[in-house]
């Protein structure tokens, strides 16, 4: 590759952009989860679909569209998947249903997967060495702050307008993008030829395809069967089963440019941040599907108001990440992540303590800006002990490892919290029900009771709708009154009690992923260290 001669900021400028674009869509759509399932007459499992539609693809197409980077230029594939997404997100806005959505999702995933692995492979080639650092910080700040702003920015657009534009909003992005990639990214196509390992690509999507159904649709089939003889435990065991015969297989490829390169991993700190970030990026969905739905449907927050309550994580971390990037350079990332990661957790415990049904915006304040001073300690460091003692030539390989590990955090965390939180209001839903319908006359109860359990099993409780019965023609004011009071308090107590008992998961996980980072080898000294040898410099320019 030529030495770069441009400005390599401008570059950073352009990526960051259409980078922010693809994981702003990770999240900006959970605000709009009441909105969806009320305008599109949708259960939850079908807005969860809706999320893990566009995750699962970007997930497991990352790796493959890195390979396609090296064999037809980083720059034409960075250009191209910036339009795929483009045109994707404005068919997202105009669908007609849940079904076209989810389609149109994962085409908008496809996209995002095409132009994401390009984007640290470009920066590796546009800046030296010893800048990198720097550069990989602000590629982590923008992963952080894109994460976090989608359901303020979201909420803005819900409320203003509809659903719809969360997803008209890429159209004017990715056109200014497309523009000025074409200006300032310079050709970076390889010399090399590379081969596919389709082996692995199928495996892999199988595999991963398996297990995120059976998690998201396990709660509808009772977590038994789902046709005939077919299962939901069988179709998880099967992914599970495909994933192991995935890395054997690439354990058998390992001499034939696999998908995932064994040798990436010999890096400790690599190795590390990969588990980390995973468990990060369940942790982050842990807190933004139940608290989205919590704030709009049990506290009754319009979608503007939910996001920002939301902001001042937002914001925080916008001023914490590029801090933490300059303090990785200075003194190193390990006890910078850690204490972010430590301090997200905490704020995301304090949130779980003091959610109850009469909470308003302001109890939520401390918490998210310590939550918010945590995430933007988190992602930059991560990114720069992850890639910085990284061997040049297995530069493209790690930056779509790396990726596609942040994405399975989220696909993951996606379909296991919703799975754990439709299953936990099941419980909660009827277990209030029965405690708080008991005053009432055994008949209404007995319905009450039943619209209430066709209410949690269908999602429409998630979007604020507190039952399926409605009362009866005649009944005294009084009384139906009373219904609705007694309906209205099993929806939001049964939520709350879902709620805390779902985000125990992301607190557990934080809180590994924080001692799992105490491994993390070498400081500053070891970080410096790494840059390429002169003679290593050549061979690879």
């Amino acid at each position: 590759m030529r030495k770069f001669r441009g400005n390599p900021w401008a570059v950073l400028l352009v990526v960051a952009l259409g980078f922010f674009m693809t994981l702003l869509d990770l999240t900006i759509v959970n605000i709009a989860i009441p909105n969806m399932i009320s305008r599109l007459h949708a259960s939850l499992d079908d807005i969860l679909w809706v999320i893990n539609a566009y995750a699962l693809v970007l997930a497991v197409l990352l790796i493959t569209a890195g390979r396609l980077g090296d064999i037809l230029g980083q720059r034409a594939m960075f250009i191209g998947g910036v339009a795929l997404f483009t045109a994707a997100s404005v068919a997202c806005g105009l669908s007609p249903g849940a079904g076209w959505l989810i389609g149109f999702r994962a085409v908008q995933g496809l996209g995002a997967a095409i132009l994401m692995p390009q984007t640290l492979t470009i920066l590796t080639g546009v800046f030296p060495p010893e800048r990198r650092g720097a550069a990989f910080g602000v590629w982590g700040a923008v992963a952080g702050v894109a994460t976090i702003a989608g359901p303020t920015l979201g909420g803005l657009l819900v409320t203003a307008f509809d659903w719809r534009y969360i997803f008209f909003i890429n159209l004017p992005i990715g056109i200014i993008v497309i523009a000025l990639a074409f200006i300032l990214i310079p050709e970076m196509a390889s010399r090399r030829s590379h081969k596919f390992d389709i082996s692995g690509i199928i495996l892999v999507s199988a595999s991963l395809l398996a297990i995120c159904y059976g998690l998201v649709e396990g709660q509808r089939y009772n977590w038994g069967k789902v046709t005939s003889f077919v299962t939901i435990p069988m179709i998880i065991g099967a992914g599970v089963v495909l994933f192991a015969i995935f890395l054997l297989d690439q354990a058998r490829r390992q001499d034939r440019e696999p998908l995932v390169p064994f040798a990436l991993f010999r890096d400790r700190n690599f190795s590390l941040m990969n588990v980390v970030i995973c468990m990060v990026g369940i942790g982050l969905m842990g807190i933004f599907l139940p608290f989205n739905i919590y704030l709009q449907s049990v506290l009754r927050f319009s979608a503007l108001k939910a996001g920002l309550t939301l902001a001042p994580m937002s914001v925080l971390s916008m001023f914490a990440a590029p801090v933490a990037g300059r303090l990785t350079d200075k003194i190193g990332g390990k006890y910078i992540l850690i204490s972010g990661i430590a301090l997200f957790g905490a704020g995301v415990g304090w949130i779980v303590l003091i959610s109850s049904t009469t909470s308003v915006w302001y109890d939520f304040a401390a918490p998210l800006l310590i939550a918010g001073v945590g995430v933007g300690c988190v992602f930059a460091p991560m990114t720069t002990v992850a890639m910085r003692d990284v061997k040049p030539q297995l530069m493209g390989a790690a930056s779509g490892t790396f990726n596609t590990t942040r994405q399975l955090g989220s696909v993951i965390g996606t379909a296991s919290i919703g799975a754990l939180l439709q299953n936990r209001l099941t419980v909660s839903l009827a277990d209030q029900a029965r405690q708080r319908a008991a005053v009432l006359p055994s008949a209404v109860r007995a319905k009450l009771i039943a619209g209430v359990k066709q209410s949690a099993s269908s999602g429409a409780a998630s979007s604020g709708q507190a039952t399926a019965f409605r009362t009866p023609a005649g009944t005294p004011p009084s009384l139906a009154a009373e219904i609705t009071r007694i309906a209205h308090e099993i929806v939001g107590y049964g939520f709350v009690s879902a709620m805390r008992s779902t985000m125990i998961l992301p607190v557990a996980l934080l809180t590994a992923s924080a001692l799992a980072s105490l491994a993390i080898r070498g400081g500053l000294a070891r970080q410096q260290d790494t840059k390429p040898s002169p003679a290593e410099t050549a061979t690879h320019a």
